[in-house]
């Protein structure tokens, strides 16, 4: 049965792999106290090396839980407290808004209650001092809502996040997530070093031209800034052995005490429900927490340039799957969401099931129809006439000012209305489908935003 099981999820993950076109991934599965593992693939189609157990991969935002983790220590310390504003460890930060840089606390940047906006398009180097550079940046970044008011996604968040762990330990942010986390856990193949990671195997991202060619992605991971919100690298191995500490009591695999019990669960517990939104029904501590099929499911997803990273637990059934690919989300993130979903109905029985869009109403699709945006990207929204799109895409500005390759922008996908919540809409095809999201309204009832894989969008234009 064991070697059936096995079998099993290696032809599955080389059908995957094949089907959405993927040159290498890695795929764990901890079920039944067992560890599976599947690589299928390469790391890179020019410089092709097979993928196995110990290849790395960018994780992107799958960092998060990495930079929250270590934060906790800090927290059973006595060192760092959760409902403290973050001036008291970061006493420089300025934002336009005073008194929102004067009240964020610790846990709104962990629960993405902050009111910051996703992001902020600066690269202030590869130095030790690259995020205070970045937090004095922060003096320019406007409030999309008050702090506590409601849940945006926000990388600007961890990477303050971050900035606090420099401040209380007097170590690099790198250097702080190794002590308090990678060495404790035994975590060797996890770092936040492309120099570190030449020296291994690593797998390279891929991108689609508009051609459908399949080429190699210049630029490996984001910059040094952005290491809390999203630049660490691992390998499908340590995922696994991540997981298990977070399914477990604070434990590492050797007996030593990391975090107490207590606070790696409060870590699951939710903390702000998030409305209308395929990424997860809640945030816990950095988690996306969401209910699949009556199961209660933790977990997180990353993306880079041409590389996407999934790692979700099932606590009450002390069950992990980790999906690791290396190209562009028209193969790589519908990958990744396959095994995720193979693996939790295989072994546990779970099934995930979109939601079914209602049918094309002019009235509803005219008031949507329009441009809204971010600070790095714009959504546009265009009724066809017989139903909705939705266009997600880097702003112009922002790629003509960068100095390094950006993932290239996804095609135009259908978007349809949901039943039940008037102003749920969820996208049917492309690299996007299955994310759902919502329009946000004012007194009068005008719509002024949307959100999108629990990002905000502000309105900018009502289509003409």
């Amino acid at each position: 049965m064991a070697q059936e099981t096995q079998q099993t999820l290696s032809e599955f993950v080389e059908a995957a792999a094949g089907k959405f076109g993927v040159p290498g991934v890695a795929v764990g599965v901890w079920a039944g106290g067992r560890e599976l593992y599947a690589c299928h693939g390469v790391t890179n189609v020019d410089s092709p090396l097979p993928v196995d157990q110990a290849t790395l991969y960018t994780l992107g935002s799958v960092t998060k839980p990495f930079t929250a983790t270590a934060l906790m220590r800090l927290v059973a310390d006595g060192r760092v407290e959760l409902d403290a504003p973050v001036r008291r460890y970061v006493p420089e930060l300025v934002l336009r808004d005073e008194r929102a840089a004067a009240e964020i606390t610790v846990l709104q940047l962990l629960n993405h209650t902050a009111g910051l906006d996703w992001r902020m398009s600066v690269d202030t180097g590869e130095g030790d001092d690259a995020l205070a550079a970045y937090v004095a940046e922060m003096s320019g970044t406007e409030q999309i809502a008050p702090p506590g008011i409601r849940a945006s996604y926000s990388q600007i968040g961890f990477n303050l996040a971050g900035r606090i762990l420099e401040k209380v330990t007097g170590l690099t942010y790198e250097q702080a997530v190794a002590s308090l986390v990678l060495e404790p856990l035994g975590l060797s193949h996890t770092t936040f070093s492309t120099a570190d990671t030449l020296t291994g195997r690593f797998a390279v991202g891929h991108n689609l031209t508009a051609d459908g060619t399949l080429v190699t992605a210049r630029r490996w991971k984001d910059s040094r800034a952005n290491n809390p919100g999203g630049g660490g690298a691992s390998c499908v191995a340590d995922m696994l052995r991540w997981a298990r500490f977070h399914l477990g009591d604070g434990r590492a695999q050797d007996g030593t005490r990391v975090l107490p019990a207590e606070l790696l669960r409060r870590m699951r517990e939710q903390t702000v429900a998030l409305r209308g939104s395929s990424l997860c029904d809640a945030f816990g501590i950095s988690w996306f927490l969401r209910d699949v099929d009556g199961v209660r499911t933790v977990g997180h997803g990353g993306s880079a340039n041409g590389q996407f990273a999934e790692l979700l637990i099932v606590p009450e059934r002390d069950f992990a799957v980790v999906a690791l690919s290396n190209a562009g989300p028209d193969s790589g993130l519908a990958f990744n969401q396959s095994v995720v979903e193979w693996a939790l109905e295989h072994h546990l029985g779970v099934a995930h099931r979109d939601p079914d869009p209602l049918p094309y109403d002019a009235a509803r699709a005219g008031e949507a129809a329009g441009s809204y945006e971010n600070e790095v990207m714009t959504l546009t929204i265009a009724d066809a006439g017989t139903g909705l799109t939705i266009e997600c895409a880097i702003k112009p500005e922002i790629r003509a000012a960068a100095d390094t390759e950006l993932p290239p922008d996804l095609p135009p996908a259908d978007l349809g209305l949901l039943p039940g919540d008037a102003d749920g809409y969820i996208v049917t095809n492309g690299g996007l489908k299955g994310q759902c999201g919502y329009f946000t309204r004012d007194e009068s009832g005008a719509i002024t935003g949307a959100d999108l894989a629990g990002r905000l969008f502000s309105r900018v234009t009502v289509a003409a």
